[in-house]
């Protein structure tokens, strides 16, 4: 248990995202813990000196860096926003939270990787652990892995999460599924790109878990399992009790401005290496979710 000296206040920006919105869900009553929330309109993240006002005046404990371009496809044109979202945003938080001697939580994303996956002796694709060497295919990703340097660098208090194939509250891809299925009797799904569909609530978890520690650094955080998106739109239907067909496509029939990665499963390597966290499978995580959804 952490005295209020410790832990009295945590600035979470992107209040109004996914992550943002479940872990104002799962902190709100939480007597230990006084939020600050913001969002755009409340602090300029691409402003070094808006960000060095607020974090000297509220003095947070810890900051949680929520905030981030995250239109992937936008992105590949939108270049200037997107390194000073993802990339000075991140820099911008990093020195202020240094400056007073706070932690930082920063997330991160899969898209640091190639998109290729790894390969055992054997040949087998496996997933990316936190100590295999990043390469960025786009505009996204490569602004997403400055950002983590960023934080790395500024402050040594510090959390980077790479999570993936989130959902929670708000537009993802759960709901686009469910809206489609109850519209078409057939929906057509990418089946060549592999992930982990991960829920806000398991990530959230995660973050509270780590930020009260001082076990700082980079770590991987997404639901155990894998499948494709076609194969998590299957499960999808199926909880939902939904007849809707689902028809596999490639990746090359559904042509996007942005390279999506064709593997993108992250192993929780440090979590296991350093702590006794663990994530959830998907699948339960998923049926959790529905439950309330």
């Amino acid at each position: 248990m952490k005295g209020q000296d410790d832990m009295s206040k945590i600035l979470i920006t992107g209040v109004k995202g996914q992550l943002g919105k479940e872990l104002i869900r799962q902190l709100k009553n939480n007597k230990e813990y006084t939020l600050l929330l913001t969002d755009v309109d409340d602090l300029d993240i691409t402003n070094i000196d808006s960000v060095n006002i607020m974090l000297k005046a509220e003095k947070p404990n810890i900051v949680i860096n929520c905030a981030a371009h995250t239109a992937v496809d936008k992105c590949e044109t939108d270049v200037d926003n997107a390194y000073k979202i993802n990339a000075i945003g991140a820099r911008n938080l990093a020195i202020a939270s240094n400056e007073i001697g706070s932690k930082i939580v920063h997330i991160s994303t899969d898209y640091v990787f190639n998109g290729i996956g790894n390969t055992d002796l054997e040949g087998n694709i496996i997933p990316y652990t936190e100590f295999d060497t990043p390469e960025p295919q786009t505009v996204y990703g490569k602004t997403k892995l400055q950002g983590e340097n960023f934080v790395k660098n500024m402050n040594p208090r510090h959390f980077i999460i790479r999570t993936a194939w989130l959902y929670g509250e708000g537009n993802n891809f759960v709901h686009t599924m469910i809206k489609l299925g109850s519209q078409n009797e057939s929906v057509k799904v990418v089946n060549d790109q592999y992930g982990t569909p991960t829920s806000t609530e398991e990530l959230a978890k995660m973050i509270i878990y780590l930020m009260e520690t001082d076990n700082y650094g980079l770590f991987h955080g997404t639901c155990e399992g894998q499948c494709t998106w076609y194969e998590f739109a299957k499960e999808i239907f199926k909880l939902k009790g939904m007849t809707t067909e689902v028809i596999p496509v490639t990746t090359e029939e559904f042509p996007r401005p942005a390279k999506r990665p064709k593997y993108s499963v992250l192993d929780n390597y440090m979590l296991r290496l350093t702590s006794d966290f663990r994530f959830g499978d998907w699948k339960e995580a998923l049926v959790k979710y529905l439950t309330h959804a």
